[in-house]
């Protein structure tokens, strides 16, 4: 049971990652590798202002701008020095690696003795709970305090941020920002500026996978200076597989997809791992479930478009 609520968990925490993929990738068809040195950037600049005893609610919304400025650096030199957007990202990503470890001081930054966003969460439950107690009974399981008060916290804030990302493409900025992914000629026409849109998407996009980072290194007790190595892929995977779930266009579902797309994600790779997967081969097993998860959907179609005639 702790392995998959552990498991759900850490899905959430990447769900904000896979929601910030999914707005550059899918609402801008725009490859931003970016996301690698965002999610570390945002972990990072959270990590260091726990250490100086910084609020942790502070310090967390400090992990998300920080992922604001590397999206918006990586939409100027894109639209404003016409830069290849996927160049752009490389040159972004690249230079914060350098930038990642000025802010730390160091490769790995502890967070055990800290007050973190974890550590107030299980200090609530705690006390919602009587004190005093660690686990409790849920329908016949033992769970932990910690692990059920961390699940939904960030279940909380995973609904918040989609909630708020619903709401906000409802609104003519948001309509506008969709618009300029599937038509910008369009939209340049209706006097929108399709380069302030493209700059704001890729801000909202890194500042939610910065955020992810945040959560992250607060979750797991620590940010290292490698932790967003390949997690681009992580994140198309999630929105990927989320659309496979939802099958449909619609914008609140597709939300909730890559929701559930991210979770599915990281139980799969909990169960790969608990059946005796060697830690060595993740990254190989979670190429394969990123392979699986772009070629499946494809195969499906065809399988139904090919056995229609046969049914008639």
């Amino acid at each position: 049971m702790t392995l998959l609520i552990g498991a759900a968990t850490i899905g959430l925490v990447l769900a904000l990652l896979a929601l910030g993929v999914y707005l550059s990738f899918r609402i801008f068809n725009f490859p931003d590798i970016t996301a690698d040195g965002s999610i570390t950037l945002g972990a990072a600049v959270a990590s260091i202002l726990l250490v100086h005893h910084w609020s942790p609610v502070v310090a967390t919304l400090a992990g998300f701008m920080s992922g604001v400025v590397a999206g918006t650096l990586t939409g100027v030199l894109h639209t404003k020095f016409k830069i290849n957007g996927l160049l752009s990202g490389i040159l972004v990503m690249t230079a914060l690696y350098s930038v990642n470890l000025h802010v730390m001081g160091k490769s790995n930054i502890p967070l055990l003795n800290e007050s973190t966003l974890a550590n107030q969460a299980e200090s609530l439950a705690t006390r919602l709970l009587g004190g005093g107690k660690s686990e409790f009974l849920l329908a016949g399981w033992t769970v932990g305090v910690r692990d059920a008060a961390l699940l939904i916290g960030v279940l909380l804030v995973v609904i918040a941020v989609g909630l708020t990302l619903y709401l906000f493409f409802r609104t003519n900025l948001g309509t506008a920002m969709r618009a300029a992914g599937d038509n910008p000629q369009m939209v340049c026409a209706l006097g929108v500026s399709v380069d302030f849109i493209i700059i704001l998407g890729l801000a909202l996009s890194n500042g939610l996978i910065a955020l992810s980072g945040a959560l992250l290194a607060q979750y797991q007790g620590f940010a290292d200076v490698q932790m967003g190595i390949g997690i681009v892929v992580w994140g198309l995977a999630s929105v990927i597989i989320g659309e496979a779930l939802v099958g449909t266009k619609k914008i609140g579902v597709l939300i909730t997809g890559a929701v559930m797309g991210s979770v599915l994600f990281r139980l799969l790779v909990a169960i790969a791992l608990r059946w005796g997967l060697n830690p060595n081969d993740l990254k190989l097993i979670t190429a394969a479930f990123v392979f699986a998860a772009l070629v499946t959907p494809a195969a499906l179609r065809k399988l139904r478009l090919a056995s229609k005639p046969a049914a008639t």
